[in-house]
């Protein structure tokens, strides 16, 4: 139960004043590290759509302003909205399978109307994150991830082709290695902070390489101003047909609650990150994260360009490199994405890196998807069970991305949402998830007012669900015991239960081998269990720290997870640990 260690290593807490000079320096870090993945997704996204290069030039300006503008409200608080931690957000290049087919199918309208339903969808996660938690699992996560992958692969290799005409064909792959060869060597061999700065060094040793070959266009650097609007150009609304509308909708939705599973991790991460002192997660921070994410997708939708999302690559290394966790630091970074959404010129500098080297490093992207994805599924052990329900969904969805099955069905068109393979896949494992569950042990659950009244209900429950698995009695006085104390520390403290509604209390018990979770579910005002374990006092105890105290040596685990009207409490209670006295 016990947190990680004191970090040493953090010079400046969220809330701590910070000099302005060390937070600038440590702001600007952050823009250098989201540039190469934010352009990257917006020119694939734009080249490889066909869209125009007033298009192009209008989704850039449009990316930085919304993605300043949400890191700035990460780095704040707005009721619901924002972490008060460094969160830095970009255009993903894992949104690319939102975009590109959008773009191509329907324009910016149909691109449009996708991703303002993916920003309700992570909306909708957020407000509905207790409930969810056991929905997507690290299987359902893993998996897609991969398909993902799978998916964007074929538009990297094709970026790397894409060479003008005139320029030799065998240009593009030489490009591409030397940017990928750079960027190999230095991911094997340097370590520290400079693996951080690797893909700004492989980029543009790629576009040096260029360079001979002829694949630079400069006109448009020449012409921009240094400071000043993209243009009068606004992308041009269509209502899109309802048949793209519903074929593309559930991958798009998908994607975004896929990125949005992987901001909570970055939130989680950055909150430990942040902190001298270790503290349980404050889950309430991660929902604030997905809140002030969705509001970026919600600007994207709205302004028809690439869907933005939170930089898991950099918003927790920058905090382990410069030990600087201030939030002045993501409010700079923030206010230099948008100063640079307003410089056309420097705008255009990034614009006109090559395409042969964009590809090479969205390749190279994508391998890492595709490791994280593996790391994901195996993260609880691997067993057999596992494997078919990774390996079937990754099967199926490859066969939709590379074949017309579905084509030769009657009422295809009602299917064609499932020609998609990242959609097709994620599908096939939720139900094979789901079917697992519904065909799993069966959970016991009880439902009580939050009041001394509940504790004669629990405990009667406890003891059938001791009985059920055939427990000794001194593992059934253990799990009793447990359930008395976890009551105890989530009852309100003073004069609080007199005021407002009455409170609920939801207990789950679910079976494990030797072990049964217990799973507490109730609005709780009040400090988090799992930090008041970790820091009791072992000289002079208080009263107040008895019941704390006693759930820490019956349970084998507690897990204490706080969200925005609801607390949850986990207990684990294992059946051979330790021993409860009979009574004389």
């Amino acid at each position: 139960m016990a947190l990680d260690q004191r970090n040493e290593h953090i010079r400046f807490e969220p809330d701590e004043p910070t000099p302005v000079p060390v937070a600038a320096i440590a702001g600007f870090q952050g823009l250098l590290l989201v540039l190469t993945p934010m352009v990257t997704a917006i020119t694939t996204t734009a080249f490889v759509a066909g869209q125009s290069t007033e298009y192009l030039t209008w989704a850039a300006f449009a990316t930085f302003l919304i993605c300043g503008c949400t890191t700035a409200l990460q780095a704040g608080r707005v009721w619901r909205f924002g972490t008060g931690h460094v969160l830095l957000t970009a255009a993903s290049v894992s949104l690319l399978v939102v975009g590109v087919p959008a773009l191509e199918v329907g324009g910016p309208g149909l691109l449009s109307a996708l991703v303002i339903c993916g920003a309700l969808a992570q909306f909708g996660l957020a407000t509905w994150l207790p409930l969810v938690r056991r929905i997507i699992t690290p299987v359902v996560t893993g998996t897609a991830l991969m398909l993902l992958a799978a998916t964007v692969i074929p538009i990297a290799a094709g970026r790397i082709a894409a060479v003008p005409e005139g320029v030799i064909p065998s240009a593009g792959v030489v490009v591409g290695v030397a940017t990928l060869g750079v960027l190999v060597v230095l991911g094997l061999r340097v370590s520290g902070g400079w693996r951080l700065w690797a893909p700004l060094i492989a980029i543009g040793s790629g576009s040096l390489a260029a360079i001979p070959f002829g694949l630079y266009e400069l006109s448009s650097v020449i012409e921009a101003p240094w400071v000043g609007l993209p243009g009068t150009w606004y992308p041009d609304f269509e209502i899109p047909a309802l048949g793209s509308f519903a074929a593309l909708l559930p991958m798009v939705v998908i994607v975004v609650l896929i990125n949005g599973v992987k901001n909570m991790g970055d939130s989680v991460v950055v909150q430990r990150l942040s902190r001298r002192e270790p503290k349980a997660t404050d889950y309430r921070l991660v929902q604030g994260s997905l809140y002030a994410n969705g509001f970026g997708v919600l600007l994207s939708g709205l302004a028809g360009s690439p869907p933005t999302t939170i930089n898991s690559a950099t918003s927790g290394a920058l905090v382990s490199l410069t030990g600087v966790a201030s939030r002045n630091v993501g409010y700079i970074a923030g206010a230099a994405l948008v100063a640079l959404a307003f410089s056309p010129k420097l705008t255009a500098v990034l614009l006109v890196i090559p395409a042969p080297v964009m590809g090479a490093y969205l390749l190279a992207v994508m391998g890492t998807y595709v490791v994280e994805g593996i790391r994901t599924v195996g993260q609880d052990g691997l067993d057999q069970k596992k494997a078919l329900m990774v390996g079937i969904p990754f099967s199926v969805g490859l066969a939709m991305n590379s074949s017309g099955i579905l084509d030769q069905l009657p009422g295809a068109d009602w299917l064609q949402f499932l020609n998609n393979g990242l959609t097709a896949g994620t599908l096939a494992a939720v139900l094979m998830t789901w079917f697992l569950d519904l065909t799993g042990p069966r959970t016991q659950k009880i439902k009580a007012p939050l009041d001394d009244s509940a504790l004669q209900e629990i405990d009667r429950f406890l003891r059938d669900v001791a009985m059920k698995r055939g427990w000794s009695y001194h593992a059934t006085q253990r799990l009793r015991a447990v359930g008395e104390e976890t009551l105890w520390s989530l009852l309100p403290t003073g004069d609080a239960h007199l005021t407002g509604a009455t409170r609920r209390l939801t207990l789950v018990a679910r079976t494990e081998n030797d072990a049964v979770e217990l799973e507490f579910a109730a609005r709780v005002d009040g400090g988090n269990i799992q930090d008041q374990l970790t820091f009791l006092s072992d000289v002079s105890p208080k009263e107040d720290e008895a019941s704390f105290r006693l759930l820490r040596h019956f349970a084998e685990s507690v897990r204490h997870q706080k969200y925005h009207g609801v607390d949850v409490v986990k207990v684990k209670v294992v059946e051979g640990q330790g021993q409860v006295a009979r009574p004389n």
